[in-house]
């Protein structure tokens, strides 16, 4: 089983969502892919992930993962507490910390979705805090130097045991992503 977490304002049909797809469909036809649309709330929307997994190790799955941003945070969770392995895209390190700037209402061009982002939000989604990662072996984490929402620098110190790859320059997005999908598939070990 893979699933694919977008992050924050996103949704699968962001560009790094579309390409993923495409790709597990062309290399990996057989493998159970999932790729929801989160719900705005943090809660709502680790809700959703953990049913997902659930249902998945219930049926003996291995569990596997691609978090991007506020995904990877999610991401980080699930594998520090139900197993598996996960890739992480500029993960989001301690997002509760950057929630004050987004109170208020917000605008998710994928879905044309307008919501609410609320004080209580804030502390659904500290719930989801792996402060210290005790599996680094279960993470392979991706980043850019130029991300122009997180700051890298956190990411590096929170996985720093994990495996890595620090690309100077970049951006959130994380550019040249699709050039990452063989090696991040390997890491999975997807065909396994």
């Amino acid at each position: 089983m893979l699933l694919y977490i977008h992050g924050f304002n996103s949704s699968p049909f962001s560009e790094k969502g579309i390409v993923t797809a495409q790709y597990i469909a062309s290399h990996y036809p057989k493998l159970s892919f999932f790729q929801p649309q989160l719900p705005a709330t943090p809660k709502a929307a680790m809700e959703m992930l953990i049913e997902i997994v659930e249902e998945q190790v219930a049926k003996g799955e291995s569990l596997h993962f691609i978090g991007s941003s506020l995904g990877g945070y999610f991401a980080s969770y699930l594998v520090e507490n139900y197993g598996g392995k996960a890739v992480l895209i500029n993960p989001a390190v301690k997002p509760f910390e950057l929630f004050d700037e987004f109170l208020g209402e917000q605008y998710n061009p994928y879905t044309d979705e307008q919501y609410q982002v609320l004080p209580v939000h804030k502390q659904e989604v500290a719930r989801y805090n792996t402060q210290v990662i005790l599996n680094p072996d279960r993470f392979f984490v991706l980043l850019q130097s130029g991300d122009e929402v997180l700051d890298y620098k956190q990411a590096v110190h929170k996985y720093h045991y994990c495996q890595m790859l620090v690309e100077a320059g970049g951006d959130h997005s994380f550019i040249g992503y699709k050039q990452q999908l063989d090696r991040i598939c390997q890491f999975l070990f997807l065909d396994k």
